[in-house]
């Protein structure tokens, strides 16, 4: 990244909120936690976030994520939208179902058991605007790096899901173990997990 002034001006500015209390507790810096750090990035990205995505549709989140999902890669199940997204498979399907009830999506009757979606007439014009400005918000942002950190940041951000998905089934194993409860939502991730490294 380029060590521009004002780079380091707001950095500085940013880092800040984060000075530690004067505790003498064994205190966790979340400016240099990286899963924190991540999870707030991850906010600011949300499309929930974006002024210019709400003036393209009423969707919500969830609906346009998974609409986006369906326009790159349908007819795609339900289960694999999961897998690709990490969500929740339960309300991937009535996503699924609110954007079939809207006609954006429709079911691919007689493939298979899964029945995978793919988007209508209504849903591909809705992905094209809204995948438009995705590119050119990722273009934006990813300004002040060169190629060779844009093609870092993208292998470190997959390394670094993989070594979650590794770690949360770890978890989850250990907790069944031990007899201590666990969510349906656990049980997908080492369903996840299983299918990563078959």
């Amino acid at each position: 990244m380029s060590s521009d002034n004002p780079y380091k001006n707001s950095l500085n500015n940013r880092l800040k909120a984060f000075e530690l209390s004067e505790s003498e507790q064994n205190q966790l810096a979340l400016d240099s936690h990286i899963p924190f750090q991540v999870a707030v990035v991850s906010n600011l990205l949300s499309i929930s976030r974006d002024p210019i995505i709400k003036n393209l549709t009423d969707l919500d989140t969830r609906e346009l994520r998974i609409l986006v999902n369906i326009g790159s890669y349908g007819p795609i199940a339900a289960s694999d939208i999961a897998y690709q997204s990490r969500l929740d498979p339960y309300s991937i399907t009535r996503a699924i179902a609110a954007l079939a009830k809207k006609e954006l999506v429709e079911y691919q009757e007689g493939v298979s058991r899964s029945k995978p979606v793919l988007l209508t007439a209504n849903g591909q014009e809705i992905y094209k605007k809204v995948i438009e400005h995705l590119k050119t918000r990722e273009e934006k942002l990813l300004e002040p790096f060169s190629q060779e950190e844009r093609k870092l940041l993208g292998e470190l951000l997959q390394k670094l899901e993989l070594n979650a998905e590794a770690l949360l089934a770890t978890e989850v194993a250990d907790c069944q173990k031990q007899g201590l409860g666990v969510t349906r939502d656990h049980k997908e991730i080492e369903r996840w997990f299983k299918r990563t490294n078959k």
